[in-house]
C-alpha cells in the first residue's frame, strides 16, 4: 500500500477514528490543511503527514479503510462518500491498485508474465541449468550414472552375449577414433559398457548415463556389425552427451523446470505441476541430441569418415522398426529422451559432408 496523493484543499468529512487503544469508534471529521491530514475530534487533534498515510485496496462495497502511522485507523462506512470527497480532490488510489482495477491492466501483466516465463523456459533454464552442473564435483556424476545402470540393470536389462573379442574389436576401434579427435586434456572419462535389451525392450540402443557410463546394446552391436565407423559415431554421439554432462543437465534442468511450475500451478496438484517439466524437458533433450549430433560429426571427420555414413544408422532402425512394430519399443525414460526426427538428423549429417 502506498500513500494516496492528497491535495492541499479539501472539505471536511465526518468519519469515525479508532486510535489503537480502545475498541471503540470516535467521530471525527477530516480535512486537509497545508498537504497533510488533520484528524479533529472532542479532545482529539492529530495532524498526520500525507506520506505516511496507508490504505488498502479500494473494493466495490464496504467500508473505507486508511491506516495511520504507528496506530490509529480511519474507518468510513460510506465508500460512495468516501470516493466521492476523495475524487473531489483529485485523490486517487496508488497506480498499482489502479492497475490491478483495470481490466486492461491485468492482461497487460497477464502477458508479460506469460512472455517472462516463456524467455525464462527458453534461456533461463538452460543458463541455469549449465551454471549448476559447472558447480557440481564429477563425482556425483559417477554416483548417480552408476545407480541408474544398476537400475536399468535391474528392471531388465541383461548380460551381453557378445563375445569378449567382439566387445574388445569395438572398445579398441572406438578408443582409437577418440584420441584422433581429441587431444588428451578434452578426453572426457568413461565406460563402455555392453547390455542385451532383455526385457526392458528398448531394442538397438546406445545411451550415456551421467558420469561417463554408456551402453551399447546387442542388438544395435549386431545391426551394425558390417558398418563399424557407423558403430563408431554413434558411441561418438554418446561421448558427445558425456563431454556435455548432458545427464546432470537434464535432472538439474528438470528440477528447475519442476520449481517453475509449482510456483505457476502453486499446491493445487503435484500431477499438474510435473506435466510442464515433463513436456519442456522433451525440447531441452532434442536439443541436447543436437548437440550430441555434432560431436559424432567432429569424431568422424577426424577419422576420415564421411558424416553422412550415418544415415546407414537410420535406415536399419527404421526397417527393424517396421519389423517388430512400433508398440514393441520402449524408450528409456533418461538416457535416450526425445530426439529430433530422422528427417532432420540425416539431412545434419548429409550436410556435414561438405560443411567444414
Amino acid at each position: 500500500m502506498n500513500a494516496p496523493d492528497l491535495s492541499a484543499a479539501a472539505p471536511p468529512l465526518a468519519t469515525e477514528y479508532f486510535d489503537g487503544q480502545r475498541p471503540v469508534a470516535q467521530a471525527v471529521t477530516l480535512r486537509i490543511d497545508g498537504g497533510d491530514l488533520l484528524i479533529e475530534g472532542p479532545g482529539l487533534s492529530r495532524r498526520v503527514p500525507r506520506r505516511q498515510l496507508r490504505w488498502p485496496e479500494r473494493q466495490r462495497h464496504g467500508a473505507r479503510l486508511m491506516y495511520l502511522p504507528q496506530h490509529g485507523l480511519i474507518s468510513h462506512g460510506d465508500g460512495a462518500g468516501w470516493d466521492a470527497w476523495t475524487s473531489a480532490q483529485g485523490l486517487r488510489d496508488p497506480w498499482v491498485v489502479r492497475w490491478m482495477q483495470s481490466w486492461r491492466g491485468v492482461l497487460w501483466a497477464l502477458l508479460a508474465c506469460v512472455l517472462l516465463a516463456a524467455a525464462f523456459w527458453q534461456w533461463g533454464v538452460p543458463w541455469a541449468g549449465r551454471a549448476v552442473v559447472a558447480a557440481i564435483p564429477a563425482s556425483v556424476d559417477q554416483s548417480i550414472g552408476e545407480q541408474a545402470l544398476a537400475s536399468f540393470d535391474r528392471e531388465g536389462l541383461n548380460p551381453s552375449q557378445l563375445s569378449a573379442d567382439q566387445q574388445a574389436a569395438i572398445r579398441r576401434a572406438f578408443a582409437a577414433a577418440v584420441e584422433r579427435a581429441y587431444p588428451a586434456a578434452e578426453r572426457p572419462a568413461y565406460t563402455l559398457n555392453f547390455r542385451s535389451a532383455g526385457r526392458m525392450k528398448i531394442g538397438p540402443n546406445a545411451f550415456a548415463l551421467p558420469g561417463g557410463q554408456m551402453v551399447l546394446t546387442d542388438e544395435l552391436a549386431v545391426l551394425l556389425a558390417d558398418a563399424p565407423d557407423v558403430t563408431t559415431g554413434v558411441l561418438a554421439h554418446e561421448l558427445g552427451h558425456v563431454r556435455h554432462r548432458h545427464g546432470m543437465r537434464t535432472v538439474v534442468q528438470a528440477g528447475l523446470l519442476a520449481g517453475l511450475a509449482g510456483l505457476v500451478v502453486g499446491d493445487f496438484s503435484s500431477v499438474l505441476a510435473t506435466v510442464p517439466a515433463v513436456l519442456g524437458q522433451q525440447a531441452y533433450a532434442r536439443d541436447f541430441e543436437r548437440e550430441a549430433d555434432q560431436e559424432a560429426i567432429v569424431v568422424l571427420r577426424a577419422n576420415g569418415v564421411r558424416p553422412s555414413q550415418m544415415v546407414v544408422l537410420f535406415d536399419r532402425l527404421s526397417d527393424w522398426r517396421q519389423r517388430q512394430g512400433h508398440g514393441d519399443i520402449t524408450e528409456l525414460p533418461i538416457a535416450v529422451a526425445d530426439h529430433p526426427a530422422d528427417a532432420e538428423r540425416t539431412r545434419a549429417f548429409r550436410d556435414a559432408d561438405s560443411a567444414r
